[in-house]
């Protein structure tokens, strides 16, 4: 299951493109400054806002298929949990998305937690779990709903820098073992390094750079580059 995209979505500002192909199992980081689009990306995938182009997943266009239909699964950067259910309540909500019945969608749901290591805190409610296990919740409620694409905004941003590091590690290990194409968008040069296998660089919607990491750490192409990877502020 590999993606295959060129789209272009518009903002007021600007208009943001992208031109990419994710195999099955590879991650592409979205790397930039705020503002730059990499959100726009992302939604414009999940058929959230319009965008021009293709999508293909898995060989099947996404163009005009409705977002619950596409098969993708989303991490927004503030996770949107639902603060009056339990954990187990909301990572059941994934499947329930897609039709699935009360009970099976509990089943998948305790899987998924058990898998992530979570099961402990099927009880509680989101404002009783901290930033760490937050972001876990809703990286089960998104593989929960069985997605064919994972998409992944900002997903360590809201996290303390204590437990950061711990959590990205933990972030790459979920996401090999899912085993399916991700995209993860972030200003972090770190998780760009740990996660991805391959990095586009976006400034004001374009393209600046593409390669690994190793590529962008060798000849960096923009000043803006130039300061991640010499350890600059990177937001």
């Amino acid at each position: 299951m590999s993606l295959e995209v060129s789209i272009t979505a518009h903002r007021a500002e600007f208009a943001v493109a992208l031109d990419a192909t994710v195999g099955a199992g590879a991650t592409l980081a979205l790397l930039g400054p705020n503002g730059a689009g990499k959100s726009t990306i992302l939604q414009a995938l999940a058929g959230l806002v319009d965008a021009s182009g293709t999508i293909r997943l898995g060989g099947r266009s996404l163009q005009g298929v409705e977002p619950e239909r596409r098969r993708v699964g989303y991490v927004f950067q503030d996770y949107l949990l639902f603060p009056h259910l339990t954990v187990l309540e909301n990572v059941a909500f994934g499947p329930r998305s897609r039709g699935h019945g009360r009970l099976a969608s509990r089943v998948t749901a305790t899987r998924w937690l058990e898998r992530l290591d979570i099961a402990d805190l099927a009880g509680r409610r989101p404002p009783q779990l901290s930033g760490g296990q937050q972001q876990r919740v809703a990286l089960a409620r998104a593989l929960a709903s069985d997605p064919e694409l994972l998409l992944l905004d900002e997903p360590l941003a809201a996290l303390d820098v204590a437990i950061r590091d711990e959590v990205r590690a933990e972030l790459a290990r979920h996401i090999r073992e899912w085993g399916g194409p991700t995209i993860v968008v972030t200003h972090h040069f770190e998780d760009a390094r740990v996660l991805a296998d391959h990095v586009i660089v976006i400034e004001e919607g374009r393209t600046t750079q593409a390669g690994t990491v190793a590529d962008l750490v060798r000849a960096p192409s923009t000043a803006y580059v130039r300061r991640l990877v010499a350890g600059g502020a990177d937001d």
